[in-house]
């Protein structure tokens, strides 16, 4: 019997492998990091690191030497190298076929049209000409490179699309145009998914997005039917099964206000819509993804609490404090509430950490959630108490 975990590599140093760690330690299991640049949010608490080009396939060799298994922190290598490191004999999870899918807009839409998975109605268009022929108003999206409302644009007119096609032009990818769902609000459904086929599909959730930014998180979402949280989690199961997706899927959704629900966007690896699951369930999205890339049994899903809400903390426009004076005020006024926060630097609009909050009651739960987020953007901070 082995004394000793094999080593996971993971590529990607910010916050969601950052937030592998912990349970990485509980777990056992040694973790190797490639980090972009030294002090990164997963750098500060991962020992055995590399700081390196994820795009480099030398680099990314390197820092699996002796691993077995390699997992990832973002969809961003190169799909060539994901073949090379698994000619090489390691296990990279999720694979490059399936990862793909997460990469390539473009690639999802075919692929979840042959699924017969149901989608808002896209076309990869090349110009304004077919811009005008799929219809406005619509949604431009990047086939890569986008995330967090980068690389997207919502059209109303021709002369708008052409900051699309600049973009792609010079990022050397295409353009996918989408319908402009009329929807009631988004969803996500998350599962996990071992390479023995195991799934466990957590309480599908409601999202609410600021500026293309997860903003709140309620779960489980408020109000679904239950015919329509069966549907979506069914959908993301199913997906994940046939793309053979190793770790978290994330499978963000629009639901109608006629009714439906249509696939938006998908994630492989751990995603701010599964935050809430650090402390409001039973295993959290990233032990389950560290469960599920390992081949070991995956977790319960199972919430905690009827509630759990999750508010991002952003950076502010005036930042000029630090995140940790806001612990004082934000435990004191609430001890049941538990704090994230990434080790980063402050910038406007970039996610430094997050707070959740769990109850029976979920207006309360809201207005914890939303009270200690403000304090430490700095919204509140000249309230007294």
């Amino acid at each position: 019997m082995s004394e000793r975990a094999p080593t996971l590599a993971v590529i990607g140093g910010g916050q969601l492998a950052r937030m592998m760690a912990q349970p990485a330690i509980a777990l056992g299991l040694p973790l190797r990091l490639l980090a972009e640049a030294p002090g990164v949010s997963a750098a500060q608490v991962i020992p055995d690191q590399l700081v390196g080009d994820y795009t480099d396939l030398a680099t990314l060799r390197a820092v699996t030497r002796d691993c077995p298994v390699v997992t990832f922190d973002h969809e961003h290598v190169p799909t060539e190298h994901l073949h090379a490191l698994a000619a090489d004999g390691i296990a990279v999870r999720p694979g490059p076929d399936a990862l793909v899918h997460a990469q390539d807009k473009a690639v999802m839409r075919r692929r979840l049209a042959e699924l017969d998975v149901p989608c808002p109605r896209n076309a990869v268009v090349a110009d304004l000409a077919d811009v005008e022929a799929f219809g406005l108003p619509c949604v431009l999206k990047t086939t890569r490179g986008g995330y967090d409302g980068k690389g997207v644009w919502i059209i109303r007119d021709l002369d708008a699309a052409s900051a699309a096609f600049e973009a792609a032009a010079a990022a050397g990818v295409q353009i996918l145009a989408e319908e402009l769902v009329d929807f009631r609000r988004e969803l996500s459904a998350l599962v996990a998914r071992s390479p023995s086929g195991q799934a466990a599909a957590y309480p599908v959730v409601a999202s609410t997005q600021l500026d293309g930014i997860c903003h709140e998180v309620v779960a489980p979402a408020p109000d679904l039917s239950p015919a329509l949280a069966g549907e979506a989690q069914q959908i993301a199961l199913r997906v994940a099964g046939a793309l053979d997706v190793t770790g978290i899927l994330a499978v963000e959704l629009f639901e109608t206000v006629d009714g439906r629900i249509l696939v938006n966007e998908l994630a492989m690896r751990p995603h701010n819509t599964g935050h809430w699951s650090q402390d409001g369930a039973v295993t959290s999205q990233f032990e389950n993804h560290l469960r599920a890339v390992m081949d070991l049994p995956l977790g319960s899903p199972a919430p905690r609490a009827r509630w759990t809400v999750m508010v991002n903390i952003l950076g502010g426009p005036t930042d000029s404090g630090r995140l940790y004076d806001g612990f004082p005020h934000a435990m004191a006024r609430d001890p049941g509430l538990r704090v994230h926060l990434y080790g980063k630097d402050l910038r406007p609009g970039r996610k430094v950490g997050h707070v959740n909050a769990y109850g029976d009651d979920l207006d309360d739960c809201l207005e914890r959630a939303r009270h200690a987020a403000a304090w430490f953007r700095g919204d509140l901070g000249n309230e007294s108490e």
